[in-house]
């Protein structure tokens, strides 16, 4: 209940006033809106993969990129759901924001063979999924990717 303190000459009382507070509302309101900032990024869980690093200039990403991970374990997963190996060209053809024109993002741990890879690559080739991007961290290169490249002379 609020309580209007001005001058009123007529009445003496302290009279009522009805009009609705907003001062907690807008605290409420406050605390919720910094709760959902914090909690926001911790909701886009994303697969553990130790990316490389290149010092590419980034390109612009789409708004939904599909991503195919390969994990430590050499275990295939599109976005966040694991997949088999005899299973991903099926996968891929049943989802229904992927076509084969659709550019797939294709991430793989640091320890991943190259040959593993490759093969996985080849596999989407043989579905017809050949617009493929490597993803890779934004950064310098490592020290051992700029001496090989400084040994290497033609």
């Amino acid at each position: 209940m609020a309580v209007s303190l001005a001058d009123n000459d007529d009445d003496d009382d302290f009279s009522e006033t009805h009009d609705i507070n907003v001062t907690p509302f807008i605290d409420v309101i406050l605390v919720l809106l910094i709760i959902f900032m914090v909690a926001a990024p911790l909701s886009t869980v994303d697969l553990p993969i130790d990316l490389p690093t290149s010092s590419a200039t980034p390109q612009k990403k789409p708004d939904k990129p599909t991503y195919l991970s390969i994990k430590r374990d050499l275990t295939l997963a599109i976005g966040e759901d694991s997949v088999h190996r005899a299973e991903l060209i099926m996968t891929l053809d049943s989802m229904s924001d992927m076509s084969k024109d659709k550019y797939l993002f294709l991430r793989a741990d640091r320890s991943v063979p190259y040959g593993e890879l490759m093969g996985v690559m080849e596999l989407l080739r043989s579905g017809g999924y050949t617009r493929v991007k490597l993803v890779a961290l934004e950064g310098p290169p490592s020290a051992a990717g700029a001496s090989a490249a400084g040994t290497a002379q033609p």
